[in-house]
Formats: structure tokens, sequence, C-alpha cells
């Protein structure tokens, strides 16, 4: 862009240089003469379908002013939201965050805005534009964190929710910070929120808040389901049947024993998750999810049973997930653990399911599985893979996938896996070729 000042010197000098009159220039733009005039005379302000048509009129790329626009209409003059409004959506769609962060840092101090940027975040939320929301959500939650608004702790959901990346130090923050808020949530909302809050502290091996929070989950939901049964309350439905929530926060509950190496007490938590009746007359959509959660029971008792030391059922854990395959990837975590525990020879299991070494977007009948859990899944698996291949002085295997392992730890900065890499790769560093010795010196100059 040269010198010219302003939009308007900008148009004055295209017209001049290309000999062109405001009746010309109106028929390749579309914009009406008189508009056009009235703006070279400074009678009219620009609007943002004017602008883009004046832009591409003048054979200029897509958003060539918009950094002069914000300047004259934010900047210069009184931010007008009949202005301002079109500008941040027309942003979004040309996908230039940039400029949607310089004008709505104009006017954070201003709080009568707040409830207009929120609908406008909410609306690119819903589209599917998150990036684009994200600046107007922390603009409405930098206005109102003095209050105790709904759209304060709105904001911090999506904000938490847009954020969650494989960065896992990065997911720590945004959790911590989030679940200050979790709590001021309406319904259904706050199941939605405790639901990923407890997702992303299962994938950080935070089992205390795990347990924590599925405590309030199961609460909540249950209280939801009986007020709902009772009202017949049908608008303003969380994400999934309430059902689900109560059932999924027995399973987390008893997954936080299997960490803690309760087995028992994980089993119990299994029959709670596969007691439904509490559940009265169940719909067809609360079928399915009673369904999977009985699919995820079988599979569950087979793996607390395994990890507990009994061997014997690994066939008929083997038999569940032939014909499950979305219960293959989580399966093979669990055996390969336990085949380092016990000392279990799995070998023609792994050659049967070597293509799940690869990563894969998890799912179930209900849904996409939690990715920051599925990310922590895999990392576990190629450390165990590696430790299994070792112990079985088969070293080239082993050595490659600990240093997979290692290098999608840190890609994801998960510091547990790291260590355990770090800790695998020591203890059988006198087996390692010089090549597998130099990958790891540069990994662990780039931790």
């Amino acid at each position: 862009m040269n010198s010219v000042a302003t939009i308007r010197d900008h148009l004055a000098d295209y017209l001049k240089t290309n000999h062109m009159t405001l009746n010309q220039f109106s028929e390749i733009s579309g914009i009406n003469s008189g508009t056009l005039s009235g703006t070279l005379n400074g009678l009219r302000t620009i609007g943002m379908q004017q602008l883009d048509r004046l832009t591409a009129g003048m054979g200029l790329t897509e958003g060539y002013f918009y950094e002069l626009y914000i300047h004259e209409c934010f900047v210069h003059t009184s931010p007008d939201w009949r202005r301002l409004g079109p500008f941040l959506y027309r942003c979004a769609e040309l996908g230039k965050v940039d400029y949607m962060e310089e004008a709505v840092n104009l006017i954070m101090d201003n709080l009568s805005y707040a409830p207009l940027l929120f609908e406008l975040a909410e609306q690119l939320y819903r589209e599917g534009k998150l990036e684009a929301a994200k600046p107007l959500y922390v603009c409405v939650a930098e206005g109102e964190k003095m209050q105790h608004s709904e759209r304060l702790a709105l904001s911090q959901y999506r904000l938490f929710t847009i954020g969650l990346s494989k960065d896992q130090m990065s997911n720590l923050a945004l959790a911590t910070q989030f679940e200050f808020f979790v709590d001021r949530l309406d319904e259904p909302y706050q199941l939605d929120g405790l639901n990923d809050l407890m997702n992303v502290y299962a994938s950080l091996r935070r089992w205390d808040k795990v347990r924590s929070l599925a405590d309030q989950l199961k609460l909540k939901a249950m209280i939801h389901y009986e007020l709902k049964k009772k009202v017949n309350v049908a608008e303003d439905n969380p994400k999934k049947q309430i059902i689900f929530y109560v059932l999924y926060a027995y399973l987390m509950l008893g997954e936080a024993c299997f960490y803690y190496e309760e087995y028992g007490e994980a089993l119990q938590y299994v029959s709670l998750y596969t007691d439904y009746s509490w559940i009265n007359d169940p719909s067809e959509a609360e079928t399915v999810v009673i369904r999977q959660f009985e699919e995820w029971a079988e599979g569950n008792r087979y793996l607390y049973e395994l990890m507990s030391g009994k061997t014997e059922v690994i066939q008929s854990y083997m038999n569940y997930i032939s014909e499950r395959k979305n219960e293959i990837f989580p399966a093979l975590c669990a055996i390969v653990n336990a085949a380092n525990r016990y000392d279990m020879n799995i070998s023609s299991i792994l050659e049967k399911y070597q293509s799940y070494f690869m990563y894969q977007d998890q799912s179930s009948r209900i849904g996409k599985i939690s990715e920051q859990y599925t990310n922590d899944q895999y990392g576990t698996l190629l450390v165990g893979l590696g430790t299994y291949y070792l112990k079985h002085q088969d070293y080239n295997r082993g050595f490659e996938l600990i240093l997979n392992g290692l290098d999608f730890a840190n890609k994801i900065k998960n510091k547990d896996s790291i260590l355990e890499c770090i800790k695998i790769f020591e203890e059988f560093r006198c087996f390692a070729v010089e090549e597998a010795k130099l990958r790891y010196k540069k990994m662990i100059r780039e931790v």
C-alpha cells in the first residue's frame, strides 16, 4: 500500500491515474455513482459492502483496505456497531483474525459492546469459525472479569474448548483457568463443561482432579435427570443424553481407581455403570448410550482383571476386541502394559494388530473420544511397546519405538512420557546402536 492517507484518497488517485469517471467506476464496482460522489466528498461513511466492492473494482485483493478502515472508522471516530459488526464478520470470513483483534482491542473498556460481541462470537462459534470467535470471547471475558455474568463463564468455556491442542502444558493452563468458572455455567453447559474438563485432566493423568470432577458431574447430572423427569423439560439440553453424564462419571471414577491400581474398586464402578434400574422407560437415544456402556463395561472387566494378575482372561479379551474395531486401540494399550508387568509373551497379538501402532483418532457409537486423552494413550502405547521389544531383545524395534515415543511426547509436551522414555532408554542403553544413540542425543537437546 502506498502513502496515500485515506481510502477516499486511494479511490481519487485510482480514478485520476486510470482516467476514469465516477460513472465508469460505478459500472465496474456496482456502487451507485451518487454514493461514490458522496464518499469522495466526505459526505458518506464507507460501509463494508461498499468497501469490498470498491476494493474489487480497483483490482485489489480482498481486505486490502481493512487496516485503513480500522483507523478511519474505529480509531479516529467513535466505533459504531453498524460498521464494526459487519467488519468483524467479514474479517472472520476471510480469516483475518489479526484485524479482528486490533478492532476489538479498541472497545475493550466499553462494557456496552459486550452483549453484541458475545452474540457475534456465538454465531461464529456455531458456524465453526473458532479462531475468529476467540478474540471476541477474550474481549467479553476481559471486559466482564469483575462481573458474575453468564456471558463471562460461557466465554471462558468457549476459550477453553477452542484453545485445547496437543500441547499438554498449554492444556493444563487452560484447564486450571476454566475450572474457576465451570460452576458459574448455567445448565446445560455445566454438564458439558465438567465432562470436557474431566477429560483434559484425565489426559494429564491428574486423577485426583478426575475423581473430584466425576463426583460433581454425577451429582449434578442425577439432579438434572430427576428434575427433567418431573417437569418434562425439553429445551436447553446438553450435548448428550443426561444419563450419559451419570454413567460416564462412574466410568471415570473406575478409570481413576485403575490408574491407582485399585482394581477391586474399579470393578465395583463397572457394576454401577451397568445398573440402569434408575432409568425410566429409556428412549431410543438413551438405549444407544446404555448399549455403549455395556460394551465398555465388558472390555473394562477384562482389563481390570488382567491388570490385577488374572492373565488367563487375555484370550477372552482378544475375542472381545476381535468384533469391536473401536476397542482395539485401548485394549492394546492395556495388554502391552500387562505383558510388561507379568512377563507375558504377546508377540502374536502384536503382529496381528501392528497397523494400530500408528496414531488414529478414536471414536465410539456415541461420539469421538477426546483427542487429548487419545494422545496420552498413544504416547503410553509407544513406550509400552518399546519396553516390550527391548525386554524380548528385539533391540532395533524397541529403540525405534522408544525414540518415536520420546519424539511424540516432546511434541505434545507430556512430561511424564518424556521421563518414561528417558528412563527406559538409559536402562537399555548398552544395547543401542550408534545411530539410535545419536538420534536420542539430538532429541534430548530438543527436550
